[in-house]
């Protein structure tokens, strides 16, 4: 198929770059890796994010982000303190890291896929002083919508993808657009800052996506249909339970 181009705000990039949990951002001490092809999203926080808070961007040699081999001599070399992967790259770093190597990493972020309590759990032990992130948003709210710490103590059988960052609203809803009770399955809807224009030259395609927010008092405000399922959790915690189409996820990238 043809990529879809999303026509992304500067506030919504801005407010990305800003928002930042406890522990997370990054100080000039911090050593970046950026592995991920700028024509991805999660490349905008790789560099900016670091760039802005005065951390050091490490990069990777072009199509080194295809030679995991590679990515984990860089890290250990580089003394990496904070990277991004997709869960299905990470489950190959972890594997190729033995006990005692990458020790210098202390922040691991992980989205773009479902990510399994296993592949955590294995990481945690071999970055114990590591803390594991997991995000989930869709290139059409800029970038990240939520975020979830992970805890090895917790012994979750699935995962949460969080709660929403900054400036941003999750609607979890049903087939006619209404809000769903704790527990129950429903449409992961995104409002808020950064929710993009649109699809680039696909009118009827943002037309179908980018709809009314009918719960924010702002004027004209609109909210994006992920086509995501979800339910919230009583602590306020969203789990992502799959799709209500047939997109699958490939090493990240989207396929309808």
């Amino acid at each position: 198929g043809l990529p879809k181009g999303v026509m992304n705000e500067h506030q919504g990039v801005v407010n990305r770059l800003c928002w930042h949990p406890e522990r997370l951002t990054p100080t000039p001490k911090d050593r970046v890796l950026q592995k991920t092809a700028f024509s991805f999203d999660v490349s905008v926080w790789e560099i900016f994010w670091t760039l802005v808070n005065g951390a050091v961007l490490v990069l990777a040699k072009p199509g080194g982000h295809r030679d995991t081999q590679y990515l984990k001599e860089l890290i250990d070399a580089e003394q990496i303190t904070m990277m991004d992967f997709v869960p299905s790259m990470l489950q190959i770093i972890i594997d190729q890291i033995e006990y005692g190597q990458c020790q210098s990493v202390r922040q691991v972020l992980c989205g773009g896929e479902e990510v399994s309590a296993a592949l955590l759990t294995r990481c945690a032990k071999k970055l114990p002083g590591a803390q594991l992130n997991n995000l989930y948003g869709p290139t059409e709210t800029a970038v990240d919508a939520t975020w979830w710490r992970f805890d090895l103590q917790a012994s979750e059988q699935r995962l949460p993808i969080g709660k929403p960052v900054a400036n941003t609203r999750v609607y979890i809803l049903d087939e006619a657009g209404n809000p769903v009770p704790v527990g129950v399955t429903g449409e992961i809807h995104i409002g808020g800052v950064g929710v993009a224009r649109g699809y680039l030259n696909r009118p009827e395609l943002t037309e179908e996506r980018f709809v009314e927010d009918p719960f924010s008092g702002e004027p004209g405000a609109r909210m994006y249909r992920t086509g995501d399922l979800g339910r919230w959790r009583e602590d306020g915690a969203i789990e992502y339970l799959g799709r209500n189409d047939f997109q699958v996820k490939i090493r990240g990238f989207r396929v309808e």
